[in-house]
């Protein structure tokens, strides 16, 4: 009974059984699976390994193993599926039938090319799922890549349809105008967005012309009243959007993985020989820094217990007593430590990340990378914001390398501080291009203050300026006082519609014309501060206070973070602030209300603040070269220059005398000591050019008329 009962009897009766099993069935086996035959063997084997051991093979402990070996057990079916059997040793099944057997051959349906498909689908399946969790990874990575593909095969048809767009202008167009007519063509090219059904007959010799002499008419002008269904295409009338393609693309500078494992395990190894316990459980790469997520250990207490052996020996072993949590102030202590272990200039700590329950330890990349606007403006996230809001702006990417965009409407104002060289200027270009590249000029005007003279005269010609950039202090004022009053003017307008905010304004139907946003952009603060603190402190305040309901937005940077120029007024409506680096934690705390700005990289390396983060988040700037804001600024002015309302702005024939703003204009010039083009731009509301000319007609009026007291006109 003990022998009939014991663990090896049972094993080997069940190999026994498994075989009758398989001999009695051989013939439906071989009908079954064919030449795969070895599978049903190799499957009772498993089975006789389970019932032996009490458990799975090594090689089949996991569930995807299992997976993995019924698929590639179907595969194999399918593979020997396609060929048929011959006349060897193996007589069943007949010659002629499938090596694969009845199963092999239900498996790839037929023995043609889709078969085979079948079969190596089946096979990339199973290989897919020996590392399921690199495969995913990849499939993720893949499907992410889509919409970058797929946004440049649109930027290549867009290129497409220009490069027609231009061949139709330049060798088709002026066949359809003049095919009845027999005339020949004049030289000069027709403007590009003309508005349709428009007679250039109007047009005076000196606008035709520009500055130059003036041309006669050819007697075929009458042909260049064009209708509007032979112009439906090249000549829209409308202003158009510039193509990311004017922007340079990222260049990618990727870190070793050897490099980063490496200097995880070194600031393990540094907390630990400090009496630190904490764990390296999250790595972010970003285009300046890497931020190791740093899980903190344990404090652990123990006690000596001492106890006898079976041979009376004393032995003395330590008990856990109690254990605590690592306090987050203990590896804060430890940056310059850290820094020193890792090599490294300055470190930052981030203690907790929020949203998380792990310090944040930011070391500098051995090699910088920069971001680029246009790799920005590529990502989704700025894509969804855009179409939601015109004014999205691209601020950069964060430490773990996604890209950050923020809309300017909910900031409202910003503020941007940061030493020398640090980025100011580069993060303000990009603000401005992101929105040049998102905005017509009838849905946004600038207007830019730059004392240096250096920084955003680059601007200069854009439409979307309602007067140049402004560089004397003087002008500063009073286009600060001009902005309180237009200020006052939109709240009255909305009142009378019964809107509290602009958006609501341009959707209401009282409003008789959409109200465009104001962006005012002021390069350098303290230079104004030091020469008009008086004058441009409460109307900076006020406008900060009250614009955002009617549009108007501030974007200030000053290299001088001190108390004098970011008083205490000025930052209270400031609340999205960005700080580049700074000198001293004076300056960290003026701008940040805390320390850590001075420990920045530089380059582009900021900390970005807003109303709805509790702390600053690390970001790298973006970056735009001068050449980039060269051909975003020419798009525009080509645009401006070809747009059929820019043609027709002055008054009828040239003659300014003819202008019915000229009395307003004179009136203008006896109540102010002077009068220049700008000023007349902006009471007037009227282009450069008409402007100009009213300015010219009261110089012209002064000289004939001497006797007359001087209205001190300019034409700057």
């Amino acid at each position: 009974m003990k022998v009939l009962t014991s663990p090896l009897t049972w094993r080997l009766l069940s190999v026994l059984v498994f075989a009758g099993l398989i001999a009695g069935f051989w013939d439906h086996l071989l009908r079954a699976v064919g030449a795969g035959v070895a599978l049903p063997i190799a499957a009772s084997a498993i089975l006789i390994w389970i019932l032996w051991w009490r458990r799975p093979p090594p090689f089949l402990r996991t569930w995807n193993s299992w997976f993995v070996a019924i698929v590639f057990s179907a595969a194999l079916l399918g593979i020997l599926a396609l060929f048929n059997s011959g006349s060897g040793p193996l007589r069943r099944p007949p010659v002629g039938a499938s090596l694969g057997g009845e199963w092999g051959t239900a498996i790839i349906l037929d023995q043609n090319f889709a078969g085979a498909v079948i079969a190596a689908a089946i096979t990339l399946v199973g290989i897919a799922f020996i590392k399921p969790s690199f495969t995913w990874r990849v499939l993720r990575s893949g499907v992410r890549r889509i919409p970058p593909i797929m946004h440049q095969l649109g930027l290549w048809g867009q290129a497409a349809i220009e490069g027609l767009h231009k061949f139709y202008q330049k060798h088709l167009l002026h066949k359809i105008i003049f095919k009845e007519s027999g005339e020949v063509p004049i030289e000069e090219p027709l403007p590009t967005t003309l508005q349709l059904g428009t007679d250039l007959s109007s047009q005076t010799e000196e606008e035709a012309k520009g500055a130059g002499p003036a041309r006669k008419k050819p007697a075929h002008d009458a042909a260049r009243k064009v209708a509007p269904s032979q112009l439906a295409f090249p000549f829209t009338g409308r202003w158009q959007l510039p193509s990311l393609a004017l922007l340079d693309q990222a260049t990618k500078v990727e870190l070793g993985r050897t490099e980063v494992h490496k200097k995880a395990r070194l600031i393990e190894e540094a907390l630990a020989s400090y009496g630190v316990e904490a764990r390296v459980i999250q790595i972010n790469v970003g285009p300046a820094v890497t931020q190791f997520g740093v899980e903190p250990g344990w404090d652990r207490k123990f006690k000596e217990v001492k106890e006898k052996d079976k041979n009376g020996n004393v032995k003395a072993r330590a008990e856990e007593v109690s254990r605590t949590r690592v306090k987050v102030e203990r590896i804060s202590s430890l940056a310059n430590d850290l820094a020193l272990a890792l090599a490294a200039s300055s470190i930052r700590i981030e203690a907790p990340v929020p949203g998380t329950s792990l310090v944040g330890i930011e070391v500098p990349n051995s090699s910088l990378g920069s971001v680029t606007v246009r790799e920005v403006m590529e990502s989704v996230d700025y894509k969804r914001l855009s179409s939601r809001s015109k004014l999205a702006v691209a601020l950069g990417k964060g430490t773990a390398g996604e890209a950050v965009v923020k809309d300017l409407a909910r900031m409202p104002h910003l503020l941007v501080a940061g030493a020398t060289g640090s980025g100011k200027t580069v993060c303000l270009n990009s603000i401005v291009a992101a929105l040049l590249s998102n905005n017509t000029p009838d849905e946004l005007k600038f207007i830019m203050i730059d004392p240096k003279r250096v920084e955003l005269i680059a601007f200069n010609g854009v439409p979307h300026l309602m007067t140049a950039v402004v560089t004397e202090s003087e002008k500063a004022v009073e286009m600060l006082e001009w902005v309180n009053q237009e200020m006052d003017n939109r709240y009255r307008r909305m009142a009378l519609a019964a809107a509290h905010n602009i958006e609501r304004y341009n959707k209401s139907s009282k409003a008789p014309k959409p109200m465009h946003c104001l962006v005012i952009v002021i390069d350098e603060l303290a230079d104004l501060m030091m020469a008009k603190a008086d004058e441009v402190e409460p109307r900076l305040c006020r406008l900060a206070q009250m614009g955002r309901a009617v549009g108007i937005h501030l974007v200030v940077a000053t290299q001088r973070p001190s108390v004098d120029v970011i008083t205490g007024l000025i930052k209270a409506n400031f609340p999205t602030r960005i700080s580049f680096a700074v000198v001293s934690q004076v300056d960290s705390r003026t701008i940040l209300d805390m320390a850590g700005a001075e420990k920045l990289l530089g380059r582009g390396d900021m900390l970005f603040l807003s109303a709805d983060t509790p702390k600053p988040k690390r970001l790298q700037g973006c970056l735009i070269s001068p050449e980039e804001i060269d051909r975003l600024v020419g798009f525009w002015k080509e645009q401006s220059k070809s747009q059929a309302s820019q043609i027709f702005d002055v008054a009828t024939e040239g003659d300014a005398s003819r202008d019915p703003l000229v009395e307003q204009a004179r009136q203008l010039a006896k109540r102010h000591k002077q009068v220049s083009s700008s000023f007349l731009q902006r009471q007037l509301r009227i282009g450069s050019a008409r402007a100009e000319r009213l300015i010219q007609l009261l110089e012209r009026e002064s000289k004939d008329n001497p006797d007359k007291p001087p209205d001190g006109t300019s034409s700057t």
